[in-house]
């Protein structure tokens, strides 16, 4: 099996010890592991913005670097799902077909593909929320969306509950969209700050010690709103949990 790792700017640039709890939990769990020195940004902001002719350039520098290989994997639900679902400014060659569909979240790597499920060998004794960001629910179903009705499931959750001594809390709205959206919070910067508030209020109802998450760019914002409500909530990557740090 070859994996490449697929390490998101934003996380690169804020959050290198995320990019090194994942890289250092695959290899634990035996997965060799490369890392194409010379990739860069997936192309998502650029996407989101419609700017298809200059999202381009880092689309196909992605493909270049990630072709060839079983598995790319990425500690980032909001840049995986960009890859997967939104490729979509340069030709769909055989290359960029393969990326797309070989292109996984960590979680759902790790249980769909590992298919792991037991990290009792783990010790994380907090009271902890999971969030699913928007992207990993709706575009990776990584969880149940509580629009439709049917079964609860959560592979985030189905990680962490053998996880020693770590508590699982369920917020009164464990889906509901925390504000961050990218440039939304920059455009729509109140109402983006105002549901971010909502977000860490629930949070802090339930007694929340930690909020664990696959994507970082959630809880920048979550942390973010939280500092200036002076609430003493940590907010931590899975694979910072699963792999005991770095914090």
């Amino acid at each position: 099996m070859k994996v490449a790792l697929f390490i998101p700017c934003y996380i690169d640039a804020l959050y290198p010890k995320v990019g090194i709890a994942t890289l250092e939990l695959l290899e634990r769990l035996g997965v060799e592991v490369d890392y194409p020195l010379n990739q860069t940004c997936c192309g998502q902001p650029l996407g989101n913005e419609g700017d298809q002719k200059n999202a381009a350039a880092a689309e196909r520098l992605f493909v270049d670097n990630f072709k060839g290989y079983d598995y790319i994997v990425g500690p980032a639900g909001s840049c995986v799902k960009h890859v997967r679902h939104h490729l979509d400014a340069i030709e769909q060659t055989t290359d960029v077909q393969s990326v797309r569909k070989n292109t996984y979240e960590l979680v759902e790597f790790l249980h769909d593909i590992l298919k792991l499920r037991d990290f009792s060998n783990v010790t994380f004794s907090h009271r902890v929320a999971v969030h699913n960001s928007c992207s990993s629910i709706r575009g990776l179903q990584l969880a149940s969306c509580s629009e439709v009705m049917g079964p609860r499931w959560n592979k985030t959750e189905a990680l962490l509950e053998r996880v020693k001594g770590l508590e699982l809390v369920h917020i009164d709205r464990p889906d509901e969209c925390c504000g961050f959206g990218g440039t939304f919070a920059v455009t729509d910067e109140a109402v983006s700050a105002k549901m971010g508030l909502d977000k860490v209020r629930d949070y802090e109802r339930h007694g929340i010690e930690y909020v664990v998450s696959p994507d970082m760019s959630c809880l920048m914002h979550q942390e973010g709103v939280s500092k200036m409500q002076q609430m003493p909530i940590q907010f931590v990557h899975i694979a910072q949990v699963l792999n005991q740090g770095p914090f």
